[in-house]
C-alpha cells in the first residue's frame, strides 16, 4: 500500500517532528510538503494523510485549499496535527471535503505542540516542550496502526 502525507509545518516544526518520525519507520511513505509541492499529484497513493498545526482552531489554510483542489476521490485518508489550546474538532473543515471526495477516514492522531501563534506569543507560547518524545512515539505507533 502506498502513502503520502501532505503536510503543512512552518512556526516551530512540531508536526514535520512527527511525520519524520513516522518516515524514519517507513521510508516508503512520501512527505509532501504542501508549499513546496503545491501542485502535488496523489493519484497513485492508496492512503493519504493530511497533517497541519492548528491555526485559528483550523487546520492550515494551505491544506484545506490543497485538499479542495488535489485530493483525489476514493482514497483511505487519516489526520495528524498539533495544537497548543486543548481543544478538540480542529480537523472538521479538511474532514469534510473528504468526505465530499468519498474519502474513508481511517484514522486522527492528535498532540499538543509549542504554540506562540498570535496572542500565545504574547505571553511565550503554550505547550511548552511539546510534542515530547511520547507524543512522537504516539505518532509512530498510530501510523504502524493504520
Amino acid at each position: 500500500m502506498t502513502t503520502a502525507i501532505v503536510y503543512y509545518s512552518k512556526h516551530h516544526g512540531n508536526t514535520k517532528k512527527l511525520l519524520d518520525a513516522i518516515a524514519a519507520e517507513d521510508a516508503s511513505v512520501a512527505l509532501i510538503d504542501v508549499t513546496e509541492r503545491p501542485d502535488a499529484d496523489l493519484s497513485s497513493y492508496d492512503r493519504i494523510g493530511l497533517a497541519s498545526g492548528v491555526y485559528f482552531s483550523a487546520f492550515a489554510k494551505q491544506i484545506t485549499a490543497f485538499a479542495e483542489a488535489r485530493l483525489p476521490e476514493n482514497r483511505d485518508v487519516f489526520y495528524i496535527y498539533t495544537h497548543g489550546a486543548p481543544v478538540v474538532g480542529f480537523p472538521k473543515g479538511v474532514r469534510a471535503i473528504a468526505e465530499k471526495r468519498n474519502c474513508r477516514e481511517i484514522g486522527r492522531y492528535r498532540c499538543r505542540g509549542f504554540d506562540t501563534f498570535g496572542p500565545f506569543g504574547k505571553i511565550g507560547g503554550i505547550a511548552k516542550g511539546h510534542p515530547t518524545e511520547k507524543d512522537i512515539a504516539g505518532a509512530v505507533e498510530f501510523y504502524r496502526s493504520l
